[in-house]
């Protein structure tokens, strides 16, 4: 799981939101994988071009292999392909336009280009984390390409670029990570991730009942995310190449009913025994140490959500053992579901603040070059690539992102004249990119030192490649950047403001109705009360239990409820869906209200319903084990469900966010 921000509580109640965010950075253990891979890659290939004289090829392969650091996150080695190399793709493609745009058409033509590209980037960044990190790539290379003239022609210099991240790649692919050497090595960071999502589910049992239950609600959605997104990377077979893959994918599986009990568990508020979680933390042990789970503690079968406790941990236990082919229960996102991410509101929104960014910076960069205003200072690349990395939502509130930006280029700037002034030439740079390259991962917990470390590496960068000190100039050109992103930033737009956050919470809103009435329609119209005298009227026998499936999902506990496997399997994925986009909207949410009150105001309420979304999810769940197990939804289950559909469709009128179509006369009623 992701490092936790941190600032202290006083001084989150004293400073207004902008400003406390900006001071927030992320803590955690230090990522010494990480910062012995970026020790090796940009520095070594500098060195390397230095020794055969393709210095300028060297600077390329180094910048590229720094963005791939940049985006070198904690993850799987096969997520990893996709998280590294699809935005090297789009920058060596970045790279290859603005060299030959910029080698054949004058400044306005060039600038009218860049701003296309501007546009097509930010609309295929709404679509997510990746398409972001490539969107951002292909724009930085553009302007690399148009602004840093250099004798290689555009393919050239688009293959080194390239050779650069593959570089990094191949590292993150060869090199063992803490714990790899347990078990299997290919599958240590999807090991990691399934054994994190056990642990989740124990934290979540200790928690119910207790203040922290939703924030470790929350961490066990993250957890899953994390999993999912680790066993579902990119791979040249359709299915499991291997017995210990399978079993793993089995182990992620099997974690699912498990969480689902925790949350109907933690949604009931009542504290349970220290025993209800032993079974999901030997769980974790097991699948860390890739070994038998042994005996596990069975939880008193006392309520519905507790024997859905019990029945996943006894099929958790037989999925360990026997493994076999199990669904990861991702939904594919079709080509329609994609484009309205891209071309709806919250893409042409992000679309037109980026294209107006990039090709004003691009624009006032080429017009301070041609002046030389600087002097005969050549490469004008730095004021648009800034541009970019401050217009980027997902780096944080625009405000919070112009303040890390200014104060990290200074201080990088005037430690790099430092170090400029007493290291021998060019080796103390090569060290001085090697040290800064080791130091990207640890440095992106926040983005003023994220932004000194980089600005320290590209300088050394540029003077390797026989540009004179230029310190000054950047500190003034980022400045340049960063009005102009504030002014574009507070411009109106067609539409309405806060696109993009709406857009997140009204696809959270539609998953979560789809949810909802999977789960209704799943106990055939038969939704009715307890009997008044308490007991619950269980349909079939207590202990009678369903099959697994062939994929090794568990059957249903009874012979009413949900039904089978298959429906089980399409019930998780609804739900993993549901939590996926909620935590996606909660998150842009959440940056929407951390910017100055000019902006601030137009997703106000959004968080809001974002809150009622996740209550009503946690409570479909709870209804879902409940009806597994008794075929029927107490009243408790009914008024709650009631309640918050009245509070959804009021804070959805409050924000403007239309009321999806019902699907089904349950979910209507």
């Amino acid at each position: 799981m992701s490092p936790r921000p941190h600032l202290p509580a006083r001084a989150r109640s004293v400073l207004p939101p902008w400003l406390a965010h900006a001071l927030r950075a992320q803590r955690g253990p230090v990522p010494w994988a990480a910062v012995t891979r970026g020790a090796l890659a940009a520095g070594p290939l500098l060195l390397v071009a230095l020794l055969v004289d393709r210095t300028s090829l060297g600077v390329v392969a180094a910048i590229a292999a720094m963005l791939a650091g940049i985006n070198d996150r904690p993850g799987s080695r096969r997520v990893s392909v996709q998280r590294l190399g699809a935005p090297a793709l789009a920058g060596a493609a970045g790279l290859l336009a603005g060299t030959s745009v910029g080698d054949r058409v004058g400044a306005v033509a060039l600038t009218a280009v860049l701003t296309g590209l501007g546009l097509l980037a930010g609309k295929m960044s709404a679509v997510g984390p990746v398409a972001s990190a490539a969107g951002t790539q292909l724009l930085v290379g553009a302007a690399i390409g148009a602004g840093m003239p250099v004798p290689e022609s555009g393919w050239t210099r688009a293959l080194a670029f390239l050779a650069g991240a593959g570089w990094l790649l191949a590292l993150r692919l060869a090199l063992p990570t803490p714990g790899a050497m347990t078990g299997d090595f290919r599958f240590d960071g999807e090991r990691d991730a399934v054994a994190r999502v056990y642990d989740a589910v124990a934290e979540l049992l200790d928690a119910a009942g207790a203040d922290d239950a939703i924030a470790r609600r929350a961490a066990l959605t993250a957890a899953l995310d994390h999993a999912q997104d680790a066993l579902a990377g990119p791979r040249l077979r359709r299915y499991a190449s291997s017995s210990a893959e399978r079993r793993l994918r089995a182990q992620y599986a099997a974690a699912l009913p498990l969480a689902e009990a925790a949350t109907a568990l933690a949604w009931a508020g009542e504290p349970l025994s220290a025993r209800a979680s032993a079974g999901p933390r030997r769980l974790a042990a097991a699948v860390r140490e890739n070994t038998h789970t042994g005996p596990l503690p069975a939880p008193s079968r006392s309520a519905p959500a507790l024997r859905a406790l019990d029945d996943a941990l006894l099929r958790a236990a037989d999925a360990f053992d026997r493994g076999g082919r199990s669904d990861l229960h991702t939904r594919r996102r079709s080509a329609r579901e994609l484009a309205r991410a891209a071309f709806g509101a919250g893409g042409r929104e992000y679309g037109l603040r980026v294209a107006l960014s990039f090709g004003a910076g691009s624009a006032v960069a080429q017009a301070l070059y041609h002046s030389q205003w600087y002097g005969r200072h050549t490469h004008w690349y730095w004021l648009p690539a800034t541009a970019v990395f401050l217009v980027k939502p997902d780096l944080g509130p625009l405000v919070s992102r112009v303040l890390c930006r200014a104060a990290g280029t200074v201080l990088g700037a005037l430690i790099f004249a430092g170090f400029a002034a007493v290291l021998p030439r060019p080796e103390g740079l090569v060290a001085l990119v090697a040290l800064c390259g080791a130091l990207v991962p640890v440095a992106t917990r926040h983005f003023a030192a994220q932004t000194a470390v980089v600005t320290v590496l590209v300088l050394s960068l540029v003077m390797v490649g026989g540009e004179p000190q230029a310190s000054a100039a950047r500190i003034a050109e980022t400045l340049l950047a960063c009005a102009i992103v504030l002014i574009v930033g507070h411009l109106p737009m067609p539409g309405e403001r806060g696109g993009q956050v709406r857009a997140r919470l009204a696809i959270a809103a539609d998953a979560a109705h789809a949810y909802l009435v999977h789960v209704l329609d799943g106990s055939d119209g038969s939704i009715g009360s307890d009997s008044s005298d308490g007991s619950e009227g269980s349909i079939g026998s207590e202990g009678s239990e369903g099959s697994d499936g062939p994929d090794g999902s568990a059957g249903s506990s009874g012979s009413g409820g949900s039904g089978g496997s298959d429906d089980r399997v399409t019930r998780w994925t609804l739900r993993r869906e549901a939590y996926r986009t909620l935590a996606e909207a909660r998150t842009a949410s959440a940056v929407a209200a951390h910017e100055l009150p000019a902006l601030a105001r137009h997703s106000e309420g959004t968080d809001e319903v974002a809150a009622v979304l996740e209550r009503l999810v946690d409570t479909t769940t709870a209804c879902a084990v409940h009806l597994d197990d008794t075929g029927r939804l107490t009243e408790r289950h009914r008024e709650r469900l009631a309640e918050l559909l009245d509070e959804l469709a009021a804070g959805r009128e409050r924000v403007g966010l239309a009321a999806p179509a019902p699907k089904s006369a349950s979910a209507a009623g």
